[in-house]
């Protein structure tokens, strides 16, 4: 697992032999606090989806910005841990208190 920084500039990782593609669970936070939960294997498409009022779950959104990615080689541990997080249990309470969003 890698995480924190910017989005990276492409799908690839980076001095990767195979160019294996890598798979991202991220945290949106829009202007008025909510957060939304996602993952994708293009992060910079996913999030201008978001931000161009694309998606579904998050048009409703005012100004969502990436505010976590964790980064995964395996599509199957991206989506694991989307669903973890998604059930708002210890997993997402335990990184909710690790970013700092609640106390």
């Amino acid at each position: 697992m890698v995480e924190w920084g910017s989005p990276p500039s492409c799908s690839r990782a980076a001095g990767s032999k195979t160019s294996q593609l890598m798979y991202y669970v991220y945290l949106l936070q829009d202007a008025q606090g909510k957060l939304y939960t996602g993952y994708s294997s293009d992060l910079k498409r996913r999030i201008r989806e978001h931000n161009q009022k694309k998606t579904y779950t998050t048009k409703r959104m005012h100004d969502p910005k990436l505010i976590y990615y964790e980064a995964y080689l395996e599509e199957t541990e991206a989506k694991e841990r989307e669903k973890k997080l998604k059930q708002y249990g210890s997993s997402y309470h335990g990184l909710i208190k690790r970013l700092k969003l609640i106390k």
